[in-house]
């Protein structure tokens, strides 16, 4: 059975997947270096900001985060799935639950950054609303940003 619970980016599982996460787009990154930045966790705690780990039974099999960049823009962090989570729907279901959380958090827009080397989750925003907008930070690793405009309620 897969749930979804809210921990501390410094929980040992939100650790181990952030670790994976970090690793992964290493070996894929092209342009450079990439540079691992791991998240400051008082940033991803209420009322700030949520952490969320996809848990299929007791196993982490998932992540990512909210967080406030003012009280009503949110950026979503670190979404990320194991390789055998992938393909069933959950990044589509983890991306709806860190809405909902920024969400319950106050957002009213969410942003994110990415790459185009991470041609999956590119079209996982596009088709979930996220439209490319102009750049909201200097993030070296990202050559893509995406916005989109919340609602009262879900898509």
């Amino acid at each position: 059975m897969h749930t979804f619970v809210r921990l501390s980016t410094t929980d040992p599982r939100s650790r181990d997947l952030l670790d994976e996460y970090f690793a992964e787009r290493a070996v894929g990154f092209e342009g450079g270096d990439y540079i691992v930045t791991h998240p400051d966790p008082a940033r991803f705690v209420d009322p700030d900001g949520a952490f969320v780990v996809l848990l299929d039974g007791d196993t982490p099999v998932g992540c990512g985060g909210v967080r406030a960049l003012s009280p009503t823009r949110f950026e979503i962090k670190h979404v990320f799935l194991r390789p055998a989570a992938r393909g069933a729907g959950w990044g589509r279901r983890l991306l709806e639950t860190l809405e909902s959380e920024a969400r319950a958090l106050g957002a009213r827009e969410l942003v994110l950054d990415t790459n185009a080397t991470l041609a999956a989750a590119g079209g996982l925003y596009r088709s979930s609303g996220y439209v490319e907008i102009e750049p909201y930070n200097t993030n070296p690793n990202a050559n893509h940003w995406y916005g989109k405009k919340l609602t009262d309620s879900p898509r």
